[in-house]
């Protein structure tokens, strides 16, 4: 995306008219945090191959920007399918601008390390959530034999790469992501424990056995990665985002409308579901539908003996911490107490404040921890979006809110939800983008 288009995103506000239930059916776009490490893992083979279900979201711009500055031949060749090439990568080197938008650039380096033994990876961006760790990378490539020079950027070489067994000092998702693709070319067998196994991470790995690629251990924190000398091309449909399904599902619920979700991966949402009926969400399965039934009373319940219960977040199977926000707004339109535990990153719960200016009636207790009481009647008001998955929490709190609201820098939000506004008016919410 050109610099110029950036900044027209950036200077976007949205004007929302609350009040209004949301009723129709929409469509899980693909996943974001599947369709970037895949994207990036395309640069392992040499041979074309095309991605179905991409979300046509800014950070997958951004992502593709970087593949092509690289020289891969990329492109868009349908609405939602992206061929991308990489016979002939001429550089080893990151461009700092385009990697400083988004966190996923970072994910660039296990390919470029695994494929040309030298990668120069600047800083990556990404949302100011709370400190966001590279060590186990950087401890993962050293294990598999780089040479690792920390400056200004990033600087990995090898002479050859080989497997391993390393034991991540965290359930990185990104870090997970980096090891298993530089272990698909690696000499030898990697062994990686404690890893990562988010929906997103399982549809990666089964994109590289889709290539070639042999690993096990798939949907376990513990997977063996035996490196081939190659990969080939191929195709691949994107899994559908589970955070847009959860969103959606709050969505209707705060409002009071009747929202049927397609395009759903139902056992990606094992994890999900049980945290929205403990806010009093009921929502119907069949297949890969969701449906979320109109005028639910939503009543929080209590832990045994009437205690105040607790969400907390955590690696996956547990809730995942990019629907904590949602599940905030959620707790302020339901009756009773809950505290809400976001363990993960020290700075998401700091969007709050917006939300007691509404009328929410929230005690942040410290970085991590919030109560939350309700019934409450929100009102509109005039907010920024701090990050991708505050702001659509925002979105949450101005539609079921009585007057209007606006909010601002939804470039964040669209770095995430694609075409958010347009899905959102054709389930009848009166919601309109505006030049700031």
């Amino acid at each position: 995306m050109a610099q110029t288009a950036l900044t027209d995103v950036l200077a976007e506000s949205f004007v929302i008219n609350g009040g209004q239930p949301l009723n129709g059916r929409v469509t899980a776009a693909g996943n974001k945090n599947g369709a970037l490490p895949i994207l990036a893992a395309c640069l392992l083979t040499s041979e074309p191959v095309v991605l179905h279900n991409v979300p046509r979201i800014r950070d997958v711009e951004t992502m593709i920007a970087l593949i092509g500055d690289l020289g891969a031949d990329v492109e868009w060749t349908g609405e939602n399918e992206v061929r991308v090439h990489a016979a002939d990568l001429g550089s080893h080197e990151l461009d700092a601008e385009l990697a400083s938008r988004i966190r996923a650039s970072f994910l660039l380096a296990g390919p470029l390390l695994a494929r040309l033994g030298h990668a120069s990876v600047p800083p990556p961006g990404g949302d100011v959530i709370g400190r966001r760790r590279l060590d186990p990378h950087i401890h993962a490539f050293a294990e598999l034999g780089a040479e690792i020079d920390i400056g200004a950027r990033y600087e990995l070489r090898t002479s050859g790469l080989q497997g391993k067994h390393i034991f991540l000092d965290e359930a990185s998702v990104m870090a997970t992501e980096n090891t298993v693709m530089a272990a698909s070319l690696t000499t030898g067998e990697t062994v990686i424990g404690n890893a990562a196994c988010e929906p997103h991470i399982q549809d990666l790995c089964r994109f590289l056995v889709s290539l070639g690629a042999d690993i096990d251990g798939i949907e376990s924190n513990v997977l063996r990665v035996r490196g081939v000398e190659s990969l080939r091309g191929g195709e691949w449909r994107i899994g559908p985002e589970h955070i847009e399904v959860g969103s959606f599902i709050g969505l209707a619920a705060v409002t009071g409308g009747d929202v049927t979700i397609d395009n759903v991966e139902p056992k990606d949402l094992a994890a999900i579901l049980p945290t929205f009926e403990r806010l009093g969400v009921h929502v119907e399965c069949e297949g890969a539908t969701v449906r979320i039934p109109p005028n639910q009373e939503l009543v929080i319940t209590d832990d045994l003996g009437g205690q105040i219960p607790k969400i907390e977040d955590g690696p996956w199977p547990a809730f995942p911490a990019d629907l904590t926000s949602i599940a905030v707004i959620v707790a302020t339109q339901a009756r009773g107490t809950v505290l809400i535990f976001e363990k993960m990153f020290e700075s998401r719960l700091f969007f709050v404040d917006k939300l007691v200016s509404m009328g929410a009636r929230i005690i942040l207790c410290d970085p991590h921890r919030a109560v939350v009481t309700g019934p409450t009647k929100l009102y509109g008001q005039q907010m920024s979006s701090p990050d991708i998955r505050a702001g659509m929490a925002m979105l949450l709190a101005a539609l079921c809110a009585d007057g209007t609201s606006t909010i601002g820098n939804i470039g964040e939000i669209d770095r995430g939800y694609e075409r958010i506004d347009e899905r959102l008016r054709a389930l009848g919410a009166r919601i309109e983008r505006v030049e700031a």
